[in-house]
């Protein structure tokens, strides 16, 4: 007999429709591994999609509603920074919201103070990959055309469902950078 305790999943006991929305797209990555390209995403309301394309419905197999519904866009493309990739992009209008899934390397605060001045950009990349302290994270960012923000950090030593920190304000940069897709 298995005495493990259930463990509630996340993403459907999340209250607002853009965390389980993040949350979602969190464990949808998870599944795929690490070492990824980024992902972008469609944020498009269920009930409206639904209604006006109910074979796309069907065809993603939506069940209940979640408020917001997660549709994957075509890769991005390789060797366009990802800054400008985003200024690249326009919405049309029966999108709410975009997300985005990015891998990074990141160093806690003491580390960040030992970088070493002037290096050029692809060697910083190098010192920092080398550095004992890093860790890999992958950020999961969205936006609603509304201004409403939210924020999934998984680190690659906690790769759990239960380790996931979520906020609106963990990746300000990059939820500027979505916003700015709706603007225009």
């Amino acid at each position: 007999m298995d005495n493990t305790p259930d463990v509630p999943d996340l993403a459907r006991t999340a209250a607002a429709p853009l965390t389980r929305a993040v949350l979602d797209i969190d464990e949808y990555a998870a599944g795929l591994g690490w070492d990824r390209p980024a992902q972008l995403f469609a944020l498009v309301d269920t009930a409206r999609l639904r209604a006006e394309e109910p074979g796309l419905a069907e065809q993603l197999d939506i069940q209940g509603d979640s408020g917001l519904t997660p549709v994957e866009q075509d890769e991005l493309p390789d060797g366009l920074p990802l800054d400008e990739f985003l200024a690249t992009i326009a919405w049309p209008d029966a999108v709410a919201g975009c997300a985005l899934t990015v891998e990074r390397v990141i160093l806690p605060p003491s580390a960040e103070a030992a970088i070493p001045e002037g290096l050029p950009g692809p060697e910083l990349a190098t010192w920092v990959a080398e550095h004992p302290e890093r860790q890999e994270v992958r950020m999961t960012v969205a936006v609603l055309r509304d201004g409403q923000r939210e924020s999934a950090i998984r680190l690659r030593e906690k790769d759990a469902a239960t380790e996931v920190l979520t906020g609106a304000g963990l990746v300000p940069g990059l939820a500027d950078a979505l916003a700015a897709t709706f603007e225009g």
